[in-house]
C-alpha cells in the first residue's frame, strides 16, 4: 500500500522546520507502510563540497576510520559526521561519484544511500516515528524533501529495499504501486551501465529516470516517457537539487492529494498527511491528474510545469 509525502518550501522562513514538518507528515502515513521508512532532505548547496550519505549494519566497526580510508583513496580531504547507522561523508565538489565507486572496494560493508551536492537520505527498517527519531530528522533544515513508509510487496524488507532510491546525483524517487516489467527493464539498464543494487521495482523506476536523463532527456521528459515505458500502476514523487516532481499512471488507482500556498507545495498519499501544515485551511487542494507531470523548481517560477502525456 505504502505512503508518500513531499514538501517543497517557497518561504525560506520555514526551512528550519522542514525536518519536523516532513516527519509529522510521514508519521500520519504509518498504517500505510509499517515495514520500513525513509526521508530525503535537500539543503542549501555548498559550492565547495559534495556529500554522500552511507549506511552500515556495523557502524562501530566501519565508521571510525572510514574518512581516512576514503581520503587516502581519493587523494583529497574527507570528513565524516555520524548519525546512528548512517553517516554523511563530505568530499570536494565533483568527487561524490568517484567516492561512491571507491567505497565499494575499500568499505564493501558500507552502502551508499545517496550522493550529490545537496541530498541526504536516511532510511531503515521500522516505523516512521522510530526511524526519524534515530536520525534526529526533526532537527534538520532544508529547502525541500520527500518521504516514504513501505508495505513490502516486490522484495525483502531491508534497509536497501526501503525508499527513497537514489540512482543519480541529487536525484531520488519514492513510489506507491507496483511495476510488472521491472525485471526485464533492470537487465536492460544494467547492460547500459546503470548501477542497481536491489530487486525492488521502485529502484528500477529511479534508475530508468537516471538513464533517460543521462541520454539527454530533461526530468520532465523522462517522467513523461515513464508513462509509456513502465508497465503497472504508480505514483512517483521525484526529488532533484532544484525541486520535486509528481506523476501518476494513466489509470491513477493509487490515492494522491496536493496542496499549495504562498509558503509551500505539499504532496500526500492521503489528505491527513497535509492536515497539520501551516495555513492548510487557506491552501488550494487538489488531486493530481493522471498521466500528467507536475514539477516545482527553486530556480524557476513557482508556477508548476505541467504537461499531460
Amino acid at each position: 500500500m505504502c505512503g508518500i509525502v513531499g514538501l517543497f518550501l517557497k518561504d525560506k522562513t520555514l526551512e528550519p522546520q522542514l525536518g519536523t514538518l516532513l516527519t509529522n507528515m510521514l508519521i500520519t502515513m504509518t498504517d500505510r507502510g509499517p515495514d520500513s521508512a525513509g526521508i530525503a532532505i535537500y539543503s542549501a548547496e555548498d559550492h565547495s563540497h559534495s556529500k554522500l550519505t552511507v549506511q552500515s549494519d556495523t557502524p562501530d566497526q566501519d565508521f571510525p576510520n572510514l574518512a581516512d580510508k576514503l581520503q587516502d583513496a581519493l587523494g583529497s580531504s574527507v570528513s565524516l559526521e555520524r548519525r546512528d547507522t548512517h553517516a554523511v561523508l563530505t568530499v570536494q565538489t565533483g568527487s561524490a561519484q568517484s567516492a561512491r565507486e571507491l567505497l565499494r572496494t575499500i568499505a564493501p560493508t558500507v552502502r551508499t544511500m545517496s550522493f550529490g551536492d545537496t541530498l541526504e537520505i536516511y532510511k531503515e527498517v521500522g516505523l516512521p516515528k522510530e526511524v526519524a527519531a534515530s536520525f534526529a530528522i526533526p532537527s534538520m533544515t532544508g529547502t525541500h524533501g520527500i518521504g516514504h513508509t513501505r508495505m513490502a510487496t516486490e522484495s525483502a524488507v531491508t534497509t536497501l529495499g526501503a525508499h527513497p532510491f537514489n540512482t543519480g546525483s541529487d536525484q531520488c524517487l519514492v513510489h506507491n504501486g507496483s511495476l510488472s516489467n521491472h525485471n526485464s527493464l533492470r537487465r536492460k539498464l544494467q547492460r547500459e551501465g546503470i548501477h542497481i543494487e536491489t530487486q525492488n521495482d521502485s529502484e528500477v523506476a529511479a534508475a530508468y529516470l537516471t538513464w533517460k536523463m543521462q541520454n539527454g532527456a530533461t526530468l520532465g521528459e523522462a517522467m513523461e516517457n515513464s508513462l509509456n515505458d513502465l508497465d503497472g500502476f504508480f505514483n512517483f514523487v521525484v526529488g532533484t537539487k532544484d525541486g520535486f516532481g509528481v506523476v501518476r499512471d494513466p489509470i491513477a488507482c493509487k490515492p494522491a492529494v496536493m496542496a499549495e500556498t504562498d509558503q509551500y507545495v505539499a504532496f500526500g498519499s492521503e489528505y491527513r498527511a497535509l492536515v497539520n501544515l501551516p495555513g492548510i485551511e487557506e491552501a488550494r487542494v487538489w488531486e493530481p491528474e493522471p498521466a500528467t507531470v507536475y514539477f516545482w523548481s527553486h530556480t524557476e517560477t513557482s508556477t508548476p510545469n505541467m504537461k499531460a502525456a
